[in-house]
This record gives structure tokens, C-alpha cells and sequence, in this order.
């Protein structure tokens, strides 16, 4: 009994602890390294490259409030290479290979999308400083 009365509070310790998002350990994973902990372009190797690493919490304050959820979706698979600055972007195939799931394009068609690219770009929009106030797909 006293070994159980040990393990209580570190089980309800446990149980509050914030558990992290697919989105948010794809980018812990993938993104810190160049843009930082908390998204800001001050990771540990930013200062070697050519192009610093852009500030991924102002994304959406710099399109004036909107956050552009497709935009941001082919800037991550590299499928659009015409994003710039991007020439030392890596391209995450490791997100594309995946499940796919429904996404809905904004215009009434509800495509198939990788799963963990969705989750990527949706913990990216929590990252904004100032939250978006409009969406476009």
C-alpha cells in the first residue's frame, strides 16, 4: 500500500502534463533547429545560413491578419519552389508520406491531404502573435 501511495502523485502529475501535439513534435522534430523553440528564426544553426530563417509566429500579422493555410502547406512539401526566401528550405517528404485525410479547400471541394502536413501547418497558426483574424485556404 505505502508503494501505491508513493505512485499517486506522480500518476496525477502525469495526467496534467501538457501532451504535444502531432504538429507541434513534427516541428520540434523538423523546424527548431533553423527557427527556434518558439518560432522566431533563432535556432541554433540560423545564424550559418545564407538566408535567416523567417519568423514563423508573424505570418499571419504580415499578411494583414490572415493566415494562409494552403500557402503555408506548399511552402512545408516543397511542391511550390517559387516561395522566396527558400533556397536552404529543406523539402519534408517525411510529411507527405502519410495518411490522408479530408481537407476542405475553402471553395466548397474537400480534397485528400497528408495528415501530418495538416497538423504541421495547424500548430504553425498557433504559433501567430497576433492570432489571425481571417482565414483563406
Amino acid at each position: 500500500m505505502k508503494q501505491l501511495m508513493f505512485l499517486v502523485p506522480f500518476i496525477a502529475l502525469g495526467s496534467s502534463l501538457h501532451a504535444a501535439s502531432t504538429g507541434e513534435s513534427l516541428f520540434q522534430e523538423n523546424c527548431i533547429s533553423c527557427h527556434g523553440i518558439a518560432g522566431q528564426g533563432d535556432g541554433p544553426i540560423a545564424k550559418q545560413l545564407n538566408t535567416a530563417p523567417t519568423d514563423l509566429t508573424k505570418i499571419s500579422a504580415r499578411r494583414d491578419g490572415v493566415w494562409p493555410m494552403l500557402e503555408m502547406m506548399s511552402i512545408i512539401d516543397g511542391y511550390s519552389r517559387n516561395t522566396v526566401p527558400r533556397e536552404e528550405m529543406p523539402v519534408f517528404e517525411n510529411f507527405l508520406d502519410n495518411e490522408m485525410v479530408e481537407f476542405d479547400t475553402g471553395n466548397g471541394e474537400v480534397v485528400l491531404a497528408p495528415s501530418k502536413l495538416i497538423e504541421i501547418v495547424e500548430y504553425l497558426e498557433t504559433l501567430q502573435n497576433p492570432a489571425p483574424t481571417r482565414y483563406v485556404p
